[in-house]
């Protein structure tokens, strides 16, 4: 009795069952690369402004401290973006004809604030401080990137969940006189041993650290 399939079926129904699981742990491992991509997240690309801020003009050249701007940065959880009156301290002397200020000259007659595009923008079940931070003794540069050279402020790090807990994991690798800053005396497992709690309870790695 002839055979249901002809004999070439038999190779051909293992290659194709081959291809398809190759196929489907290719695109898998095609996908996982691809989110940790600075494509995916946003990292490398300026983010257009309705104002051309140059940072390495105002950090670099006029020397302009970063909480002149950022008032907020080490009191309260955001950074805060400076209102226009600050801008018009400078620009209703300096460059107070410039076209590229105009919006700036709009909102401040106008009271209308300035609607920036937001270049870092966490999920809203994450929790972040900046003022703890920088008591921490954590520098801008360390998340933000080298800002003062940037004409346009670009993401430079992901901010997964992973960078976080990378630091937290080993604050005193990344922060000069980590310990010192937050009252720690030789480390943070050395805190912990003298409270008499184990070195896998470090409050910087509990989920309540960043997610409330």
């Amino acid at each position: 009795m002839a055979g249901l399939f002809p004999p070439w079926s038999d190779p051909l129904l293992r290659g194709a069952l081959l291809a398809i699981a190759g196929g489907s742990i290719i695109a898998l491992a095609v996908l996982m690369l691809y989110v940790r991509t600075p494509y995916n997240d946003q990292r490398a690309y300026a983010v257009e402004q309705p104002v051309q801020f140059d940072h390495r003009h105002h950090v670099r050249d006029d020397g302009i401290d970063c909480r002149y701007c950022h008032t907020t940065v080490d009191r309260s959880a955001t950074a805060g973006i400076p209102a226009t009156e600050l801008c018009m301290g400078c620009h209703a002397q300096i460059w107070n004809q410039s076209e590229k200020l105009a919006p700036v000259r709009a909102s401040f007659f106008e009271n209308a604030p300035i609607r920036w595009n937001r270049v870092h923008d966490l999920p809203d079940f994450v929790y972040f401080n900046h003022s703890v931070h920088v008591h921490a003794g954590v520098e801008c540069a360390q998340c933000h990137g080298d800002v003062a050279s940037m004409p346009l402020v670009a993401k430079v790090q992901s901010f997964s969940m992973g960078f976080c807990l990378d630091c937290h994991r080993n604050p005193e690798a990344r922060v000069p006189n980590y310990h010192l800053r937050t009252r720690r005396v030789t480390s943070t497992d050395d805190l912990l041993a003298r409270a008499g709690a184990r070195v896998e309870d470090n409050p910087l790695l509990t989920c309540s650290a960043c997610h409330r």
